[in-house]
């Protein structure tokens, strides 16, 4: 009896250490030990959701750590300089240094996914500081970077990366893949369809001018993406915010006639909601509410919105959840 009796607590023990465990691996894990970092705080920002970040008072060679749970893909900011990626369960500590204000070294460790799929984003990161390639128009346009060359430029982007995606090959999990493509296609078709635009209305010369070639086909054979780890990427959404724009402005010039965006927050949602479907649509109107509320300003115009979202176009429900505890 006294051996049946060690036997069952034996098993029952057993089952709660691999039922500890399973909870543990739900739980992700980011972690950094910063070196060389001047200001008072270190920061850890999540571009999905305001609801994970972490802060930490800065002490050189201490180890922060954010552990939290997530049930998509999440990338932060780590003192708004370097972004890294995390799936749910994955660990990654971040080894950063500093020289002044620049980021001087990263190096990662962890599960080797999730190594993996960073050093990817450092190699990829790399390459735009080797080409000097501008995440900011308006950054291009101070510096007068001629339409021409941009185009150039954000083609090599794009097939550069798509080469180191090759290189990495089976080490990068496929919805890493689908975000990582994405987030770089965010920023190449949207130079295309804005940064012409941009250069005719600030340094006068019209776009038939910038030896770009037909501005109207840039977008031509390209498909968009709907898959739910490309809809991640805020660079992505914020192309597609602007591919409403330019397939009306294309639809208005082929007819002769004239295209004119929404003036009103009301307006741009309406537009938005009948020109796309799907998740497409769910995370181009989740990302212009939480604008608007994130703005701070006439809030009281927000209700009648949100009502309809929720009611008519909301699928991912993470998405009130946001919504809702901006509103508090």
């Amino acid at each position: 009896m006294y051996m049946i009796r060690r036997i069952l607590i034996g098993c029952v023990c057993l089952l709660c250490s691999v039922a500890w465990e399973t909870v543990q691996a739900k739980k992700t894990v980011l972690s950094a030990e910063i070196y060389g970092y001047r200001a008072e705080m270190v920061y850890f920002d999540c571009f999905q959701t305001p609801l994970l970040r972490q802060e930490f008072h800065t002490n050189p060679g201490e180890e922060h750590i954010y552990s939290f749970d997530t049930e998509r893909m999440v990338t932060f900011a780590i003192n708004g300089k370097t972004t890294v990626l995390l799936m749910p369960g994955d660990s990654l500590h971040v080894n950063l240094r500093y020289e002044g204000k620049q980021v001087q070294a990263v190096e990662f460790s962890g599960t080797a996914e999730a190594v993996a799929q960073n050093r990817l984003l450092r190699d990829i990161a790399q390459l735009k500081r080797t080409m000097r390639y501008k995440s900011q128009l308006l950054a291009c346009i101070a510096v007068d970077v001629k339409p021409k060359e941009r185009f150039e430029a954000s083609r090599v982007l794009l097939e550069q990366s798509r080469k180191l995606l090759e290189k990495a090959g089976k080490e990068i999990r496929p919805e890493v893949s689908s975000y990582i493509l994405a987030d770089i296609e965010g920023s190449v078709y949207n130079s295309f369809m804005e940064y012409p635009v941009m250069y005719a209305e600030t340094r006068r010369l019209p776009i038939e001018k910038q030896e770009i070639g037909d501005y109207w086909s840039v977008m031509d054979g390209y498909s968009l993406r709907t898959d739910k780890n490309a809809l991640q990427s805020l660079d992505y959404i914020g192309m597609l915010m602007r591919y409403m724009f330019f397939v009306n402005e294309k639809k208005a010039h082929e007819s002769g006639t004239t295209y004119t965006r929404p003036t009103s927050f009301e307006e741009g949602y309406r537009a938005y909601a009948a020109f796309y479907t799907g998740d497409v649509r769910d995370v181009v109107l989740y990302t212009i509410i939480c604008n608007f509320i994130r703005n701070g300003k006439n809030l009281d115009r927000i209700d009648d919105v949100v009502k309809e979202y929720k009611k008519k176009y909301n699928r991912n429900k993470e998405y009130i959840h946001i919504i809702e505890t901006l509103l508090q």
